[in-house]
């Protein structure tokens, strides 16, 4: 494929690690960036991220073959409007990456139509507890899901000119209706984050009674409740419908999860219980195809000095994506060490080494 511009409205942690990522396998792709922030603008420049960058929105846009809009979803929408009044470049790509597809795609249908663009909707699916063009990476999408949602103004041609652009982010790219993709989304990323929050919320309001609540929440409840910290508005309003739906349904269960509870009924409550453990095990989170872009070691380790140090030690140079104890260490159990790699080489790698250079049990779900 020819040298395309690529502009990428959007320079903190999606639109800075997608520029990143183009970069790698298309050096001599030109990136342009817009960013209303003179410090994500500026990170963007020193790091190299981008070629140039601009606080006005419409100044590159007609330059570029291909726009990605890595803001927010009210923004984007706003973007497509303005995009449609603009002379751009003839058969230009339009997409985005927001975290919600049907609104987007069906703004940018009602916009664009008649226009000589492609547009397609797009969700690349990973992330980061940071933000900002600072914590832009070029590894953030491997192994990720990258949702595309055609439109009605995406040709043959579109995503698999995308797939050529993207291939440096070495995502798992998929197609999927933006409706569908909203539901779906629903049920696995939106919804457990009302959950997570109000867990939060019911635990805050508990412990102002009872003091211990908040000494004692480790374990399981620390692992529910790590996705609160999240600022979910613009997605929960523009997937409402979805999101009611699930929120409606996870109340009747809780109903009947009271119901057995309260009939003292044993052996429905081992099979609810039961059912859920084996639901787990058939979903991809146990699987390489998870939307979670890591690959999961267990370590037992025992409550000693420099333990994780001594393994940290043996990971270097490995793409760690996160590491955490799964229980509290005591003097007479063992913890469980969690290590999140980014890829399939780093995985194997990190369990051979600890494997062969520790007396501790390495293990996979």
């Amino acid at each position: 494929m020819e040298n395309k511009v690529i502009y990428i409205a959007g320079l903190g942690l999606i639109g800075g690690s997608l520029a990143l990522g183009i970069r790698r396998d298309h050096p001599d792709y030109k990136i342009l960036g817009y960013n209303r922030s003179d410090k994500s603008r500026n990170v963007a420049l020193e790091r190299g991220i981008v070629d140039e960058a601009t606080a006005d929105f419409k100044e590159f846009a007609p330059l570029a073959d291909v726009i990605v809009l890595a803001v927010p979803i009210k923004q984007t929408i706003e973007f497509i409007k303005v995009l449609a009044d603009m002379d751009l470049k003839d058969n230009v790509i339009i997409t985005d990456a927001g975290s919600t597809k049907r609104e987007i795609v069906e703004a940018g249908e009602k916009y664009l139509a008649g226009q000589s663009v492609r547009f397609v909707g797009s969700h690349p699916m990973a992330g980061s507890h940071k933000s900002g063009a600072i914590a832009a990476e070029v590894n953030l999408f491997e192994n990720a899901y990258y949702i595309f949602t055609p439109s009605r103004l995406t040709d043959a041609s579109t995503i698999a000119d995308m797939k050529v652009i993207l291939s440096g982010l070495h995502a798992r790219y998929i197609e999927i209706d933006a409706a569908e993709h909203d539901r779906v989304t629903s049920q696995i990323s939106h919804f457990p984050h009302i959950l997570a929050a109000s867990l939060m919320e019911q635990a805050g309001d508990y412990a102002s009674e009872h003091e211990m609540t908040n000494h004692f929440a480790a374990g399981g409840f620390r692992d529910m409740t790590r996705i609160a910290e999240g600022m979910w508005t613009s997605i929960l309003l523009t997937n409402k419908a979805a999101v009611l739906e699930r929120i409606d349904d996870f109340k009747n269960r809780l109903d009947g999860v009271a119901e057995l509870i309260s009939q003292n009924d044993a052996d429905a409550i081992w099979n609810y219980f039961n059912h859920a453990k084996e639901t787990r095990k058939e979903m991809n989170i146990h699987k390489r195809g998870g939307v979670e872009s890591g690959f999961d070691i267990f370590v037992d380790v025992p409550d000693e000095e420099d333990v994780i140090l001594e393994i940290l030690e043996l990971l270097r140079g490995t793409s760690l994506v996160n590491i955490h104890i799964n229980e509290e260490n005591r003097e007479d159990i063992n913890g469980i060490l969690q290590i999140s790699l980014k890829n399939i080489k780093d995985f194997e790698h990190a369990k051979k080494v600890i494997s062969e250079n520790t007396d501790y049990k390495v293990y996979v779900n």
